[in-house]
This record gives C-alpha cells, structure tokens and sequence, in this order.
C-alpha cells in the first residue's frame, strides 16, 4: 500500500518480544488522517530513522526513556512534511524534524518540530549525519573521548552511521584510528573510503590477535557501540588512562539472560581500577544537547568542504520498516538505514492536493 491522503498506516507494538523482534512484534493497522485543530499542523512522515535504541522501547525494563505502551505506534525520529498548518512559524510544504514514529501521518502543537525548510538538498541527512546520529559522533568523542593528535582511536560498528563519523573525526583531530566491523566489505569500506588507519573484522579468526596487531602502541579511546566478544578483545589493549565514551551495547539488546560462564565482573573494575579508566555512558540529547549548534556548524563545513563522508541507506516502504530494524539488530546494515515512507510531496491547499 502506498501513501495518501486519506488513509494513515501506522505500526504499533502488538507484544513485548522476548529476544529477537519477530513478524508479531508489530502489527499494522490503518486509520483516517487526523485533523488539525486550530494551533495544530498536519505532519506527513517521508523518512523514518531505525536505530538500535527503538529496542529498549519495545521492552517495558527500567531504562532512562518510558516504554511504548502496547496498542500505541512505534516511536521514531521522522523527516516530515507540513501539508495543513493552522499554527505560525510552519507553512505548508516545509520540512520539519520530528517524532512522528512508525506512521503515515500526525497531528502536532509543533512543540519538539524543527523547521529544516522548504527546499532540502537530503532531507534524510537530518536522521543521520546531521542528526542524532551525528551528533552523537561528536559529542561522544570530542567531549568524552577527548582524543589528543597521535593518539590510537579504535571504534566499534565503524561503518554505522555513529562509527564511520567517530573514525572521520578522529582522523581530522590527527588521531591513528582503528575500526572494527562485521565483514570484509565494511571493513574494507572503512579504510578505502572512509580514511581509517585499519578495520578489523570482527568475525574473522583470530580477532583479537588482529586487533592487537593492528594496535601496535595500545588504544587510547575506544568509542564503545557494540559490548560482548568485542569489547573481551579492546579490554586488554586500553592503555593507562585510556576514554571510553558507552555509546551502546548493541550485541546484547535481544539478549533474555545474562551471558553464561565464570563471573567476570573483578577482572574487569580491576583493569578499570590498574589502567585509570574514564568509561562514561551518555544520553546524547540529554547530556550535550546545548551543544547541538557547534556541532551542526563543525558538520556542515566538514561535509561542504568532503572531509566528511556519509553512507545512506534507504529502503523504501512502510511496510518493509519491522524486516529491516530486525536486520540492523543483526547487523546487516550497511551505513545509516532509514526508511523511506512517502514516495512524493503531497500537500493540500485550498484548490485541493497538489
């Protein structure tokens, strides 16, 4: 089905899956468009962002964000359109940075919309490299990670739209830097494309001996997205006094139990303890968001001038939406996936649509 003007699709959580999301995770259903009201804007969702945390939210756990609640749309950062506006400061045709979620269309009070514009050269570059994800990038590294020129930068999931940032940054800072990803292709996309030093594939015999090797002076900042098996084999190369910005765990987010074996938890606060780590998780929007502006003037000169490069992909559909988040928690991705929902502009005045 394709998007109109008259019918909303939406995806809502229909049950709190017990490991990895399935078929039944989300359900989808159909609605009329809503109305806006005097002070409100119609919203017509043509990007939708899939990322790692939108599991968290399926989960009714303790965590620092609510759970969505059974029944309702899935939550999701969007790259909307403005069809109707009853509300100054939002014109129709413009596009806005919201949180519609998992939907067609929604009606909004604009508090938490950012006008992007009418004309956009990428408007999904606002969901990714410009985004949450970007700045995440940024903030992690610069004001946790603190790298200092010829230091040795290692990230995880490196060809993400959070790593491949990290690993180009760190480069400008003049920092060594080593990634590690999942194949051959990521890996080899890192360094030929994306400027890093190396790439580990993390799924290769004898990971850890390659990322020592690779690693000859030890890793002063390890911008952590991944957990499990990957960090087993960073830990032992930190050097005294090494960062650690916890960005995610992303190896763990289907998990239902804690992984088996011997208790591993003295080991590792004495190497935090022997080796003076700094290991800080963060909430991006929570902890840095007042300095989302130095970072979008940083990233639009960076991207004008190429330093910077950005791997989109899009897959088109609604519907395609539940498969291909399953995919991104397998790893499957392949640079930043986003949703495309709406396949044109459609907006309505008073002659009708156009």
């Amino acid at each position: 089905m394709s998007q109109s003007l008259t019918i909303n699709r939406q995806l809502v959580l229909a049950e709190r899956p017990q490991g990895e999301p399935n078929k039944d995770t989300l359900r989808l259903e159909t609605s009329t468009v809503p109305k806006p009201a005097p002070g409100q804007i119609l919203l017509r969702t043509e990007y939708l962002s899939l990322d790692p945390y939108m599991r968290g939210r399926m989960s009714d756990a303790p965590s620092y964000a609510a759970p969505v609640a059974l029944g309702a749309v899935m939550e999701g950062g969007t790259v909307a359109q403005v069809v109707v506006s009853h509300l100054e400061g939002f014109n129709p045709g413009d596009w806005v940075l919201c949180a519609n979620g998992w939907q067609d269309f929604a009606v909004s009070d604009g508090e938490g919309v950012t006008v992007l514009g009418p004309d956009l050269a990428h408007p999904s570059w606002a969901l990714g490299i410009m985004g949450m994800p970007g700045f995440t990038a940024w903030a992690g590294l610069t004001q946790i990670g603190l790298p200092k020129p010829d230091e040795t930068v290692c990230v995880a999931a490196a060809t993400g739209p959070v790593g491949a940032t990290v690993g180009q940054i760190a480069k400008l800072m003049g920092c060594t830097v080593v990634g590690i990803a999942g194949g051959a292709e990521k890996c080899a996309f890192a360094v030929n494309d994306l400027g890093f030093d190396a790439c580990i594939d993390h799924k290769s015999d004898g990971f850890a001996n390659q990322l020592k090797a690779a690693t000859p002076k030890g890793i002063d900042v390890y911008f952590e997205n991944v957990g499990g098996a990957v960090f087993d084999a960073v830990l032992p190369l930190l050097n005294t006094a090494a960062r650690i910005p916890l960005c995610g765990l992303v190896s763990g987010y289907n998990a239902t139990a804690l992984p088996t074996g011997p208790d591993r938890m003295g080991w590792l606060m004495g190497q935090i303890l022997r080796k003076r780590l700094t290991m800080r998780g963060f909430i991006i929007f929570q902890d840095f968001g007042h300095l989302y502006p130095e970072f979008a003037t940083a990233m639009t000169d960076w991207l004008a001038a190429g330093k910077i490069h950005y791997r989109e992909e899009v897959i088109e559909g609604l519907e395609a939406a539940p498969r291909a988040f399953i995919g991104l928690l397998r790893g499957e991705s392949f640079g930043k996936r986003v949703i495309h929902v709406g396949p044109e502009k459609m907006i309505e005045n008073k002659e009708g649509v156009i």
